[in-house]
């Protein structure tokens, strides 16, 4: 079976929605609140701790508390054609053309399955091929997601959730393989059928995808997804349900299952994540080991106190701490630890061995020297067996950040990378999506000579605008909305002029991307996000976790945090 079919009449057949039963509450969510309460990993089910700090940001950006009910979201221009309307507020940030335009844009990029908006499609470029460009694809969807969330229509969101959740029960077979029964699909379609009048969705689970990769990150997406939308809407209703219940438990088995890993990180292929080509990402990567860590505390919230929910609780605390300890320990790195590691004894044997996974001081690249400014770090790209990839990816760093992953301090040499070398990793356009590009040789052994992936372009150093939301969140976090707002108005100079491009291309950003989409939807929803998050930093409680206090690593204070 090379794809996933779902059949449903328009007329006659119950919806997919239907299926969905609403269960009784056991315990529900804790509704939006501005008090403090820690988040605690044991079996006791908790509030988050983010209703603490993020409650107290007070960045001279916005009066308003926080963490707001929806009722609280007229601020925003009227909603999208989908029942639900509000006053626009005059002066506000909609009043700026690009917003306007890009407010637009996503509009006509939703995609309808039985009159209801399930999501928004990949991109609205009828200059070329569409490829896989006419599907919603479950990460792409999330910024859009964010949209409709703070302009308060959350219909749009709840109802790809729900999609989606269905097409992950449906049996998946690739080349008579049947993947694990968590696999959430990387995208899907919606088909119409006039004769027949029925409408069909079609799931990618990775049996069409390019490498036919299955998508790691979108189990993680969906779970992170779900946690904003029942943190905006206060809605507990949808999370509580036995079918999300399961679908979490499913996609928690699948990563947390035990096997021979020695590490507590997850090992991944190529090609499972944002980066869905080969690019020598194999192993642990950071962006999915900062997606893994947020989605993880994310389920703390959203699993119920059953028998089953504790059970996975339990895991989830475990995996959290021995994660975190890792990740801080042997993925960060600084001044004070690359010079660790320029000094490394190899061949060490037992546990008290430095350099514990084998790496050769000479593979340390030239070029990660002079990268690296006095105050400031980042997480590395990948670290295991006599392998440390050095190369620096936004979205990890920029998740690491968000989910507290990052320690405070770690979180503010990050923020100091960027300012640092800023020239590096915004140039022209937000954001490189790495830094730096491989080339020559290296380019040829490490993406197996893909075209599209030469030096400075796509996913080899390429700039792509729907970063500077990630961007913009992380600096909020850090008290640094001056740096988001540099960030934004540098886009505004060309994201609109050049029809929303994917992707940029060259050192700097200067160059549209040679294959790049025009109207890509993630790069029109990232500029929204970013523009209306730093309108109101309240939105940030949606996509952002403060430190649990009891995830403290055995670390020294590097002299490269003392700020």
């Amino acid at each position: 079976m090379s794809m996933l079919y779902v059949d449903v009449a328009q007329n006659g057949n119950a919806s997919i929605d239907s299926a969905i039963t609403v269960d009784g509450f056991d315990e529900c969510f804790s509704r939006l609140s501005d008090k403090p309460r820690p988040l605690n990993l044991n079996t006791e089910r908790q509030r988050s701790c983010d209703e603490r700090s993020l409650s107290e940001l007070t960045i001279g950006l916005s009066p308003h508390p926080l963490f707001r009910n929806v009722d609280n979201s007229s601020r925003f221009m009227d909603h999208f054609d989908t029942g639900v309307h509000t006053p626009i507020t005059p002066n506000g940030f909609e009043t700026h053309p690009m917003v306007t335009e890009a407010l637009d844009a996503l509009r006509r990029s939703l995609v309808f399955f039985r009159g209801r908006p399930v999501g928004t499609i990949a991109a609205l470029d009828s200059s070329d091929e569409n490829l896989n460009y006419d599907q919603v694809f479950v990460r792409d969807f999330v910024p859009s997601a964010l949209v409709f969330l703070m302009k308060g229509e959350p219909e749009v969101v709840k109802n790809f959730l729900v999609k989606t959740l269905r097409l992950q029960s449906w049996e998946k077979k690739i080349d008579q393989f049947q993947l694990g029964e968590g696999v959430m699909p990387a995208s899907f379609k919606v088909l119409h059928d006039p004769k027949r009048n029925t409408e069909t969705l079609m799931a990618d689970f990775g049996e069409s995808a390019i490498g036919r990769v299955a998508p790691v990150d979108s189990g993680f997406w969906w779970i992170i997804l779900l946690r904003a939308y029942t943190k905006s809407t206060g809605d507990t209703s949808l999370a509580e349900k036995p079918e999300c219940q399961k679908g979490m438990r499913l996609i928690l088995s699948l990563c947390l299952s035990e096997g021979f890993d020695t590490f507590p990180t997850l090992l991944c292929a190529d090609g499972c994540s944002m980066i869905d080509r080969r690019m020598g990402v194999y192993g642990y990567p950071i962006e999915i080991q900062a997606l893994f860590f947020m989605a993880l505390r994310c389920a703390l919230l959203l699993l119920k106190q059953d028998a089953e929910g504790k059970a996975f609780v339990e895991r989830i605390a475990k995996r959290l701490h021995a994660l975190s300890f890792h990740m801080r320990s042997y993925f960060w790195l600084d001044l004070k630890q690359l010079n660790d590691i320029y000094r490394y004894k190899t061949e060490e044997y037992s546990h008290t061995a430095v350099n514990k996974f084998n790496v050769m001081p000479d593979s340390l690249p030239e070029w990660v020297f002079d990268f690296m400014p006095k105050h400031g770090g980042y997480f590395l790209g990948n670290v295991g067996p006599s392998n440390m990839d050095f190369r620096w990816f936004c979205l990890g760093n920029c998740m690491a950040i968000l989910s507290s992953l990052a320690t405070p301090e770690q979180s503010t040499a990050i923020m100091d990378l960027i300012e640092s070398r800023w020239q590096e990793l915004v140039g022209e356009m937000p954001l490189k999506v790495c830094y730096p590009a491989i080339e020559s040789h290296e380019w040829r052994i490490v993406t197996g000579c893909d075209p599209k992936n030469t030096r400075w372009s796509y996913h080899n150093g390429g700039s792509w605008p729907v970063l500077l939301w990630l961007l913009t969140a992380a600096c909020i976090k850090t008290g640094r909305p001056q740096v988001a707002r540099r960030a934004i108005e540098l886009a505004e100079t060309r994201l609109s002029k050049d029809n929303w491009p994917e992707y940029y291309d060259g050192k700097l950003g200067r160059y549209i991307g040679k294959q790049a989409r025009k109207f890509q939807t993630w790069s029109i929803a990232g500029y929204l996000v970013a523009k209306m998050m730093l309108e109101d930093p309240s939105h940030l409680g949606m996509v952002a976790l403060e430190e649990d206090k009891q995830m403290k690593p055995v670390l020294k204070r590097s002299s490269s945090w003392t700020l």
